[in-house]
């Protein structure tokens, strides 16, 4: 396990920032880390990678306690915060070189690691250029670059496509999937379709409470305790139906853009008595998909309970 993290809390002053949260990242995965504004997430990616105490609770990072093992922990992580920090004044090599020394790589490793990082991050053409004529896009690159210049095992990446353009976003992202081949990597970003495309995992955290965390594929059935499945079957449709809703643990059938759409416990899986019970009342059955809400969908149905149920009682 690569990162280990064990009943955390934070307070500022008497306000709760983290509430007591725990969650485990495996080697080599990419995993989101989602919520709304003020959620407590930079709180706790900075305890993670070192730069905040926790009020209680335990951090672990590549086996190694981040307080009692403070410089042994660090020294597998590789920071990226939202705001990147870069020296305007110098030049895209020397500002690695520089940061390569303070990470600790050795004098004669220093100008392999920085040209290697140059060519990894696609940075070539600007090795030498002053890092303020750069774009946005490209300065997230050096980011990314100091961030991985001393060969950490763990990359903590925060917000790292906000404000550039879309063709950087792209390169951006595939800039970290080549990163997440070799690395364990947690990302903390608004952009929920960036976590779809590039993480395994997601966790969810909300007024500082993980309030989910899961396979992506998994969170549907995680929010609404049931899975979906939809099907297209030739035959008459409410005998379908009917067939379908006999189907002992079947809670729900509709009937949706000429498909049927069957809702069953998730705990059940239920798809070979269907396909059972479709045969064998003499229908066709033509195709047959899971049906899961989508990643929007569940952070939405996951961080707004509590304004919902306030409105409901407002009668909003």
């Amino acid at each position: 396990m690569m990162i280990e993290v064990t009943n955390l809390t934070k307070y500022y002053g008497k306000r709760l920032a983290v509430d007591n949260i725990s969650f485990n990242v495996e080697k080599g995965q990419i995993v989101g880390f989602l919520g709304p504004n003020a959620a407590g997430k930079t709180t706790t990616m900075r305890i993670i990678t070192g730069y905040l105490g926790p009020t209680k609770g335990t951090v672990k990072i590549a086996g190694y306690d981040l307080l009692s093992h403070s410089l042994e922990a660090r020294r597998h992580i590789g920071y990226l915060p939202e705001a990147v920090p870069l020296y305007a004044d110098m030049g895209v090599r020397d500002y690695l070189t520089y940061m390569a020394k303070l990470r600790g790589v050795t004098s004669q490793k220093v100008k392999g690691r920085v040209d290697g990082v140059i060519e990894q991050c696609h940075l070539q053409e600007y090795a030498d250029v002053h890092i303020g004529k750069l774009s946005k896009g490209y300065r997230q690159r050096v980011g990314v670059g100091q961030a991985i210049v001393h060969e950490p095992d763990v990359l903590i990446l925060d917000e790292p496509t906000i404000g550039i353009d879309p063709i950087q976003i792209a390169s951006t992202r595939q800039l970290i999937r080549e990163l997440g081949k070799e690395r364990t990597v947690l990302i903390s970003t608004h952009i929920l379709p960036e976590v779809s495309v590039l993480c395994e995992r997601a966790i969810i955290i909300d007024h500082g409470k993980v309030v989910a965390q899961d396979r992506i594929e998994n969170l549907s059935s995680v929010v609404t305790g049931s899975k979906r499945i939809r099907l297209e079957i030739e035959g008459p449709t409410k005998k379908i139906a009917e067939t379908l809703r006999q189907i002992n643990g079947v809670t729900r059938v509709s009937f949706e853009d000429s498909r049927f759409v069957v809702e069953y416990p998730s705990s059940q899986d239920l798809r070979s008595k269907i396909s059972e019970a479709v045969v064998k009342g003499g229908y066709t059955l033509l195709s047959s998909e899971s049906v899961a809400l989508s990643l929007e969908d569940v952070f939405l149905k996951l961080t707004t309970k509590e304004e919902d149920s306030e409105n409901e009682e407002l009668g909003q």
